[in-house]
């Protein structure tokens, strides 16, 4: 008997003595296999799929920072004589962030949206929350109101237009129909915890579009009116607005009536320009009161998701008997896009 035959018996016999078996050894446990994110293209660009489920999830927003100019607008306290002191300059930094989520249900679509904003002057506000499904819109998100017309000139949306709601649009073709109850919470004509309603119809053919909306602010029994429309005309886009109102409400208090224009120019791939005016009838409801305001935007695509906007703006009343009757307004803002 040699030696290796000697050592492999003698290991036998041990295992044999010791009852050990197979099932006894050791056995390294398999790494869990990892989900990695999936694309979600069933809503479009942008979503992925949370892991472990079937919702779509899509983050956006941008980062924002610009220098504001507004005569005698910008206040701070003399620190010596605690004196109230205004400047025309203030530049101003923003962050703003997107979270929509979507699935697949028997009534369609169901999306939920959450919007935050965040500024340097350490404030993070919630700009939006709320669900869809089925054309119903149910929460905390802008009205009809806070849409404009192209370029930086115009007002002629409400002092405040984010609100909770309940809103139902339904879109058959070219045309769009809504109707929304809205809480007014807060305004300038001292309107608490009201109630308002509003009414959209909407009609777009070709290069053509038309919206009316018309709302009503049971606080003060007032109505307010507003059309848009624009059109592709010539190497641009030409906007035109109007506004009436019954008199002062969350809606419109700016003036008794108004009228907004603008044109859209593309000049190049990465250039637009945007001239616009407006003029307001009987401001603040005082008849012997009218303005006008015209200006002009600049927007220069610099590179993927990277731009910048300057815009300059002269308003005029034809009064001279408040600080703001004649004033320049403007900024320029570089915007990072995601």
């Amino acid at each position: 008997m040699n030696i290796k035959s000697l050592l492999l018996g003698s290991a036998a016999a041990l295992a044999a003595v010791s009852g050990a078996h197979a099932a006894d050894a050791i056995v390294a446990a398999e790494p869990e296999a990892l989900e990695y994110v999936r694309v979600c293209d069933a809503f479009g660009t942008g979503y992925f799929y949370i892991p472990g489920t079937e919702t779509c999830l899509k983050i956006g927003g941008y980062v924002r920072t610009q220098i504001k100019y507004d005569e005698d607008a910008f206040g701070a306290k003399d620190r010596f004589n605690d004196d109230k002191q205004y400047g025309d300059y203030d530049a101003q930094t923003k962050g703003y962030l997107t979270i929509e989520a979507k699935s697949d249900t028997e009534f369609g679509a169901l999306t939920g949206y959450i919007n935050l904003e965040a500024n340097d002057t350490k404030d993070t506000l919630l700009d939006g929350a709320w669900i869809n499904i089925a054309g119903f819109d149910v929460g905390y998100f802008y009205n009809w109101w806070d849409d404009g017309i192209a370029g930086e000139t115009d007002s002629i949306g409400s002092e405040e237009t984010l609100q909770n709601s309940i809103r139902y649009t339904y879109e058959g073709g070219p045309v769009i129909l809504g109707v929304a109850v809205e809480e007014l919470a807060s305004t300038n004509v001292k309107s608490n915890d009201d109630v308002g309603v509003s009414g959209k119809l909407g009609y777009t053919l070709g290069g053509v579009s038309a919206n009316l909306i018309g709302s009503y602010d049971f606080n003060v029994d007032e109505a307010a009116f507003r059309a848009i429309v624009t059109a592709d005309v010539g190497p641009g886009s030409l906007a035109v607005a109007g506004i009436y109102a019954t008199d002062p409400s969350y809606y419109w208090s700016k003036s008794e009536w108004a009228v907004a224009a603008s044109y859209a120019i593309k000049a190049t791939d990465k250039l637009t320009i945007t001239p616009g005016a407006q003029y307001f009838g009987n401001v603040k409801f005082n008849s012997n009161i009218d303005a006008w305001k015209a200006g002009v935007t600049a927007q220069y695509q610099i590179t993927t998701g990277l731009k910048t906007l300057a815009t300059v703006n002269y308003y005029d009343e034809n009064n001279d008997a408040g600080p703001d009757s004649e004033k320049w307004t403007g900024f320029l803002r570089l915007q990072r896009d995601f």
